[in-house]
């Protein structure tokens, strides 16, 4: 099982006496020798299987769960690495390390597991910031697949040009398939390298498009090729995560009988547009970390004659500031009755970073009305419950399926949204 070790938290101590110029310095040389050193040790076992990496800002989570069931209904043996967990076959456990895609001597020793459990494909997320500290090199990528890309990481990596280039080399890396989203505005920073394979997909545009649409906030139904699939997620995003789940599928020589098969029967996807309940209101818990995954997961949950009810933080503290205050303009312009608190703080306070997404809310009487802070979370999302009427939609944002919370000390608490909020309704 991948999980902080205690020399994880030494290294962490260590690095705090190490001045910062110093460890910039020899940063990449230490990141590509572990990187290499993992590969060696372990005998380059990527080699023996077929890596699928997808990229991207929002949907990876839900890309890798999709392609990870299309391709156990083929009958492949299959490993998966993200957000939403761990997964060698029938073995799964949950991620607690607060990073999507591990370090080198973890992912190795994962694939190394995964290549003796007989697995025949890994699914796994690959995150920029896994890109600057070569965590992907000594990996041989079989598929490529992206997404979208939006403003994320920008502190990190200094500009949405440099976030940008860091998922291209998945890209420059892989050789053989890219799969890529056709109706993103910046395909083209992805569709400039060569591969053997190229497949795109979209609601508007590509190789692989939907008919016959039809898309609520639960669920969802479409055509490809004449195949219907009902998804038991909503939201048209879900759709297109679908479509490139399909479409690596589809450069995997699946046959699209089995891809409908694989997804009309997936229920929910942890902590992605997650129901908690539907009736008399709904309870919705979800990963939303972006601000144009904010804005979609509001409009999609806005009841017609409900109340929508949020419950807000900013995670990551002391990163992607710039998302507080535009956190609170859409929750100001979108949602009726706000509750902002905390949500992973790590070293900064809660308090500031609360202040900073009031920041983006008008100062106007009726918005201030509608806008509570109640720092404990788990008071937070008793109170949005408590609240809420008949036909009104209660969202919890920011969290997802994580089992954890990061704050002061390096300490990682315990944590899980939704069964926090299963607690506060009737058994």
């Amino acid at each position: 099982m991948i999980k902080e070790t205690a020399l994880d938290k030494i290294l962490y101590q260590v690095k705090k006496f190490i001045p910062k110029s110093v460890f910039d310095f020899f940063q990449p040389m230490y990141h590509r020798l572990l990187a290499w050193g993992g590969a060696l040790r372990y005998g380059f076992p990527s080699h023996d299987m077929k890596l699928i990496g997808v990229t991207g800002t929002k949907g990876k989570s839900t890309t890798v769960y999709m392609v990870t069931k299309i391709l156990e209904e083929s009958g492949a043996n299959v490993a998966a690495i993200g957000s939403l967990g761990f997964k060698i076959k029938d073995k799964e456990w949950p991620n607690t390390l607060k990073q999507t895609m591990p370090g080198r001597f973890r992912l190795q020793k994962f694939l190394s597991e995964a290549k003796n459990a007989g697995c025949d494909f890994v699914v796994l997320e690959v995150t920029s910031e896994g890109i600057k500290q070569y965590r992907h090199l000594g990996i041989k990528f079989d598929t490529a697949v992206f997404v979208n890309i939006h403003r994320e990481h920008l502190e990190n990596h200094g500009s949405f040009e440099n976030y940008i280039k860091a998922k291209q080399k998945l890209f420059e890396a892989t050789k053989r398939v890219h799969v890529l989203n056709a109706d993103e505005a910046r395909i083209s920073d992805f569709d400039k390298f060569p591969a053997e394979k190229k497949i795109t997909f979209g609601i508007n545009q590509g190789n692989i498009r939907p008919s016959d649409v039809l898309a609520t906030e639960s669920e969802s139904e479409f055509k490809v090729n004449g195949e219907k699939v009902h998804l038991h997620v909503g939201g048209v995003f879900n759709i297109l995560n679908a479509l490139g789940a399909w479409s690596v599928a589809t450069a995997h020589d699946i046959e699209p009988v089995i891809i409908a098969k694989a997804l009309s029967k997936i229920q929910s996807i942890p902590g992605r547009l997650e129901f908690i309940q539907k009736q008399p209101f709904s309870v919705v818990v979800d990963y939303a970390h972006t601000p144009d995954s904010l804005e979609i997961i509001y409009k999609t949950l806005k009841p017609m004659n409900g109340r929508l009810i949020c419950v807000l933080g900013a995670a990551g503290g002391g990163r992607d500031k710039w998302k507080r205050p535009e956190f609170g303009a859409i929750a100001d312009r979108l949602v009726d009755e706000i509750i902002l608190t905390d949500e992973d703080p790590y070293e900064e306070d809660p308090r500031q970073i609360i202040s900073e997404i009031k920041s983006g809310i008008s100062n106007s009487q009726f918005s201030i009305s509608k806008v509570q802070t109640i720092l404990d979370r788990r008071e937070a999302i008793g109170k949005a419950i408590t609240m809420a009427q008949p036909g009104d939609a209660v969202v919890i944002t920011g969290k997802g399926s994580e089992i954890s919370m990061a704050v002061a000390g390096n300490r990682k608490i315990p944590w899980s949204d939704k069964e926090i909020a299963k607690s506060f309704l009737p058994r």
